[in-house]
């Protein structure tokens, strides 16, 4: 007998597990389940990549009835993440007959609101198109009954606390909650003892641990040109074997891309200044096999693919927890990994910094950079992204020319700043760039 079958989980819930490769619980799973089941709050914290959507997939597939309507509501930061989070309701709970929407911006609300009429079981989806579908009263919220907060952490960094509390205000009141995160800051604390009843806490692995032991961490210094031929040097020496690239700034996304292109590497982009079905696309394309995803941090929120083998930071962050958010990206489900980063002389203390704040060992390489100082005269051409759904305006500058951070004046520079490089918001917290993005939620509407 398994230890899913120990839980005493519904054959059909045994047989879907099977399906998907759930053999045995993650550490997580193990903890959390049995908690979840008894019908008690819960608040986990587990770092990312051991198995948290699982942890509470699984007691709602096993919780919800057929006939229920919007029994479940489960809310992620980010749409890629929701999406993710809708394909293994799909894999586990939809294959017990229950029905999962998808909820989020940048994507019809027509067609989600159909959905969500035609009846479904458990809702995914992100704070600001929840909001917006509750208060056109096309998402009833009075049969919730269980309540996910996914990636907490990440979500309140985002700005989302305010927005939070509002949906959980419209709930019932006799509802069973869940918060899972990869750190406890207070704000998370506070709605435990502000919106929960009696929550049991897990901490699951050593708090000291953010990121899992299995990733090797290694830095260089190098700043300005020279990051290009310090990008392919790593690549071609350590040869990984699938990569995220993060770089802090779309254009700097975009030139990475041209780049590795020119030298005939198989990459494809994610960025916010995508639209939405050409970020699915690249996504979809990285899973199935394409060796590097070029991403701003829109993609280190959450995102579950489990061969990645290295993480290149070409761009650093000030803020450590980016770094762990990114690192996480890698080693998923007790596999090993890499993170390679890229620090300029001027940011070469962030490396103590992250050494104290994630307590992990950074380990200084030697790259050789002499067969690829070519790279360094790099210039971007902007009709190569005819190829990739079209040039955004004003997009086409130099990257070898020294504007290689610049901000253009059409559209944001980064994905979660709006006010960079004096950039204003419109009445409605909104620039005329991206008329899908709410800047004061920082969500997709």
């Amino acid at each position: 007998m398994s230890e899913f079958e120990s839980m005493k989980l519904k054959p059909e819930l045994i047989l879907a597990l099977k399906k998907v490769n759930f053999s045995e619980p993650t550490d997580v799973q193990r903890e959390a389940i049995p908690v979840v089941l008894s019908g008690k709050d819960v608040v986990v914290r587990a770092k990312t990549g051991t198995g948290k959507t699982g942890a509470f997939l699984i007691p709602i597939t096993q919780m919800v009835q057929r006939n229920e309507n919007n029994a479940a509501l489960i809310i992620t930061p980010t749409r890629e993440l929701a999406l993710q989070v809708a394909s293994v309701a799909e894999d586990i709970a939809g294959q017990v007959g229950l029905a999962i929407a998808t909820v989020y911006g940048g994507a019809s609300m027509n067609v989600q609101i159909r959905s969500l009429r035609s009846g479904v079981n458990i809702i995914v989806g992100t704070p600001g198109r929840l909001i917006d579908l509750m208060k056109q009263g096309e998402l009833k919220t009075d049969k919730i009954r269980i309540l996910v907060l996914d990636e907490a952490d990440t979500m309140f960094d985002m700005g989302f606390i305010d927005d939070i509390k509002y949906i959980i205000s419209k709930l019932p009141k006799n509802k069973q909650m869940m918060l899972f995160s990869a750190t406890m800051p207070k704000p998370i604390v506070h709605i435990a003892q502000g919106y929960m009843k009696e929550p049991v806490y897990l901490s699951i692995g050593k708090e000291e641990e953010i990121t899992v032991s299995t990733i090797k961490h290694y830095y260089v210094i190098e700043g300005g040109r020279r990051k290009f031929s310090t990008l392919l040097a790593y690549i071609n020496e350590y040869k990984p074997t699938k990569a995220i690239i993060f770089t802090e700034t779309q254009r700097a996304a975009d030139a990475l891309y041209e780049l590795l292109k020119q030298n005939n590497f198989d990459a494809t982009l994610m960025h916010g200044g995508l639209s939405q079905a050409r970020r699915e696309y690249s996504l979809s394309d990285f899973r199935k096999g394409t060796q590097f995803l070029i991403a701003t941090n829109v993609a280190a929120r959450g995102l579950d693919i489990t061969d990645v083998s290295d993480i290149i930071n070409f761009d650093t962050s000030e803020d450590p927890a980016v770094y762990v958010h990114r690192v996480g990206r890698s080693a998923r489900m007790g596999a090993e990994g890499r993170a390679f980063s890229i620090f300029s002389p001027r940011d070469r203390y962030m490396v103590s910094e992250i050494e104290n704040s994630a307590n992990v060992k950074m380990n200084k390489l030697e790259l050789n950079l002499e067969p690829y100082k070519e790279a360094e005269n790099f210039v971007e051409r902007p009709q190569s992204y005819r190829n990739f759904g079209g040039p955004r305006r004003n997009q086409h500058s130099s990257y070898g020319s020294g504007r290689f951070h610049g901000g253009s004046s059409n559209g944001p520079t980064n994905d979660y700043s709006p006010r960079r490089h004096g950039q204003s918001e419109n009445r409605f917290g909104k620039r005329p760039g991206n008329r899908n993005f709410d800047y004061r939620r920082r969500s997709f509407r």
